[in-house]
């Protein structure tokens, strides 16, 4: 079928872009030209060497948007042309978690971009139960961040009582950001989003977010009285994942409240247990998404009731990869989300 481009990371901080084989698509496959890819958190983790279960070398991409342009011999749900998103998560089907329906819990769970090859190149095969449909009214940028929005549709839905609950939520990066969106998508009554940057804090603002605050210059216990009252938030999500952030909803949280963490620890945590114990507070987290979360972040987008665009930072085209990993390190507190173009026409 021809050759094409593939981005490789070699080791931290080095990255080709080489030539393969475009592939067939498996009989039960579908072939996707790829359009977007969105940079996460994750990603630059395996740039910077500190990504605990990546090993290299390894094609990146889980943040995806594209076309099919093939179909295999029994695919049959899809046709060439729709405009598509991928589920990256490689998993079993036979362990006890996916047994029981939370295969984003699989005992073997690879992910693609990680532990698996990626879909950062022109083409990708891919099984066509993997394949979410973009409505045609939505962009290739937006379908890119599909991904991380499905992380918190998820998220939101771990708190069983999100509508009409008053909520603070730790971390205003694009997770924080798209998982304050969700909850009030759900019907959440109040989101009061905190952080210690002003820029993320307007950004905040500028998607909906209820009320702010910056806690380098206010207590976060504080701030959830001003804006709830005494009885402060009916749940706290943490999408900093540090020991500052993590102390801070168990030392100011209701007692007998929830607290969800939403953020991967990059280090083993020092928190506060005895507080947590002493104010009967459950501890809750959550990992990825399954395709009904997918399902809910393509309809939240179609139907206005979140905003993916003002996330969207700087575009880079595919030669640019190692660039694009550069300009986050040099601009981190202004950077949300930035877009590899691999197919930069549509």
């Amino acid at each position: 079928m021809g050759m094409m481009r593939q981005e490789l990371m070699t080791a931290p901080g080095k990255i080709e872009i080489r030539q393969v084989e475009i592939p067939e698509p498996g009989p039960d496959q579908v072939l996707v030209r790829i359009k977007r890819i969105g940079i996460c958190g994750s990603d630059i983790h395996v740039y910077h060497g500190t990504h605990p279960y990546t090993k290299y070398p390894v094609t990146q991409g889980h943040e995806v948007s594209g076309q099919i342009v093939k179909c295999g011999q029994y695919a049959a749900k899809y046709k060439p042309g729709q405009k598509v998103v991928i589920e990256p998560q490689v998993y079993c089907g036979r362990c006890y978690p996916c047994m029981h329906g939370k295969y984003n819990l699989c005992e073997h769970l690879k992910v693609m971009g990680f532990q698996t090859v990626g879909t950062a190149s022109d083409y990708f095969a891919v099984d066509e139960e993997k394949v979410t449909p973009l409505p045609d009214n939505l962009s290739y940028d937006e379908g890119a961040m599909i991904e991380p929005l499905a992380v918190t549709v998820h998220a939101a839905k771990r708190f069983e009582n999100i509508k009409g609950a008053n909520v603070a939520i730790l971390g205003c990066g694009p997770i924080g950001l798209l998982l304050a969106q969700s909850c009030k998508a759900f019907g959440a009554q109040k989101v009061l989003s905190a952080d210690i940057s002003d820029f993320r804090l307007e950004l905040a603002k500028q998607v909906g977010v209820d009320a702010v605050s910056n806690t380098k210059k206010e207590d976060f216990g504080e701030a959830m009285i001003r804006e709830f009252g005494p009885d402060k938030a009916d749940v706290i999500y943490d999408c900093a994942g540090n020991d500052i952030t993590m102390n801070a909803a168990i030392r100011n949280a209701r007692k007998g409240s929830v607290i969800i963490l939403v953020a991967v620890f990059g280090k083993m945590a020092t928190v506060d247990l005895a507080k947590l114990n002493d104010s009967e507070l459950d501890l809750n987290t959550s990992m990825m998404y399954r395709h009904e979360d997918y399902v809910d972040a393509l309809r939240f987008v179609e139907e206005g009731r979140v905003q993916l665009k003002p996330l969207m930072t700087k575009h880079f085209n595919m030669e640019q990869y190692l660039d694009a990993y550069k300009y986050i390190d040099e601009n981190r507190e202004e950077t949300m989300k930035v877009i590899i173009d691999i197919d930069p026409k549509d």
